[in-house]
Parts: C-alpha cells; structure tokens; sequence
C-alpha cells in the first residue's frame, strides 16, 4: 500500500518489538522494520519503548547511555529515516542525565533527511510491586520536566503530534496540557499484568477525550529477562475506535491520520470547546 494521495491525510506505522539485551541485534531488528514499514507506504514510523536494549537488569541502560547527538544508537536512527525517506519517532533511548547512576528515557524525532527534529524526556515514572513483580523507574531513570510538541509538514500540510511515553498513559492532565494535536505518539513497554486490565481502555479514553487520533508501539512478548509486555500497538482514531493492532510479537501496524475525520468528530461533538477548568 503507497502512502495516501489525498493531502488530508498522513500514512503512518507502529512498529512492535520483543527487545533483548543486545543492542546491535536490537538496532538492526529496527532498521529492518523502519524499513519494510517505508516500504509498505509509511510516510512516519514509531519504534516502542526500550526497542534498542531490554536488559537482563535495570541498570544495563546506563552503561549505554549516550549524549545528546553522539552516539552509535543515534547514528543508526538517523542514518535509517534518511535511507528511507520516513519522519522516525525512536522510541526511548538511554541518554545521559545530571546523575551519572541514571539515565533519561529520550523520545528523539528524526526527518527524512536524518536530522533530529523533535525530543521528549519522559516525565513520569513507573513504579509497581506485587509479590511477584517489581518496577521502580526512579532508580535508573531521572525524571524529564516538560512536554513536547512534534510538527512536521508533508507536502504543505501540517501535521501536529504529542509525544508522550507509557506510564504517560496514565496522567490525562499532560495531554491536556500539550492542547490540541492531530494525533498522540506512545512508545510503550506496558507490562503485561497491567497492559491486559489497562492498556485498551486508556488508549482510547485518552483518544476521546482529546479528540485526537493515538498512535501506541509497544513491546510484546516474553523477553531474555523474563519480562513479558503486553503489545498491542493499537492506531485508534478521535472517536475511540481501533484502526489497527497487534497483539503480540514482531510486526508493525499501519493507518492513515485524516484531518476530514478529525475536523467531522469535533464539529459535531465540540467537547473540547466546551471545556471550563
């Protein structure tokens, strides 16, 4: 399927992984579906949280840390969104932090010429504990402090998209702040004891109440380290219905973001004009 010939709309991709603990396998697990996504008509790929290193222990990301521009992980997103002529949302890569014992959990955004557009440093951190599960971000990750817009233009029409990471899900008073966007970008590695009860549900609570299309790449699978993530990446458009998903496994998802729908469900439902907080 080629990329859409109506300028109203925007062909796009979520790309699903099962990560392991290597980084190279990773990269290049990437860079073959980036590329089989442009193939197929994708005008803008996403990769999923963590897709380039899923550790045997929490802080195997910092010992991959890069700064901000340098980097053999950079180097390999940038070089594939130009050998493909796709805008690339990277999914989280571990970036240098103020404690060297951390990283931030980085949302880089490419163009398809490889130069970097767009970052968001995840804000909110996961932390759960059961008696047999136990995630604390915090002690890894430093903690990001502001929202981030991504706006690109093809072929003279504006595209406006917010970006936010997993546990993002869960705080509707971010994508409230970031106002209104054609469609919501989430990496996601959802584990799988919350992805099944929550996942879902969030995606499209978040889709309808911004009125805005969401477009989620997960992890999804059991990984080396015996963690298992949900998957589903799901497209899902402004009036909460799935376009697309994918379960489990290695894959990608497509669909295309329409302004025509956009404009048709906040015209006949002007919720969010009618706002008073």
């Amino acid at each position: 399927m080629s990329a859409p010939a109506n300028l109203s709309e925007l062909k796009i991709a979520a790309i699903q992984m099962v990560s392991t603990p290597t980084l190279q396998e990773n990269l290049d697990t990437a860079t073959r579906l980036i590329k089989a996504a442009a193939a197929d008509g994708a005008q803008l790929a996403v990769l999923p949280e963590y897709f380039c290193l899923m550790g045997l222990k929490d802080t195997d990301k910092v010992n991959t840390r890069e700064k901000l521009g340098s980097g053999p992980i950079q180097e390999q997103l940038s070089a594939a969104a130009k050998d493909h002529g796709i805008y690339l949302v990277a999914g989280t890569i571990p970036l240098e932090a103020n404690d060297p014992n951390k990283v931030l959990n980085t949302t880089l955004a490419f163009n398809p010429e490889g130069e970097r557009i767009g970052r968001y440093d995840k804000i909110h951190l996961f932390g759960f504990h059961t008696a047999t599960e136990r995630y604390q971000e915090s002690e890894t990750i430093e903690a990001g402090e502001d929202p981030s817009l991504l706006t690109i233009s093809v072929s003279q029409q504006e595209w406006t998209f917010g970006l936010s990471i997993c546990y993002d899900l869960r705080f509707p008073e971010l994508y409230r702040a970031l106002g209104q966007v054609d469609c919501h970008i989430i990496p996601a590695a959802f584990t799988f004891t919350t992805g099944k009860d929550h996942w879902e549900i969030l995606l499209r609570a978040r889709a309808i109440e911004n009125q805005c299309y969401f477009l989620a790449s997960a992890q999804g699978g059991t990984h080396q380290n015996q963690r298992r993530t949900w998957g589903h990446s799901m497209l899902i458009d402004p009036w909460g219905s799935v376009l697309a998903s994918l379960p489990e496994g290695e894959g990608f998802i497509t669909g295309v973001l329409c302004k025509d729908k956009l404009n048709e469900v906040r015209s006949k439902l002007p919720a969010l004009t009618h706002r008073k907080l």
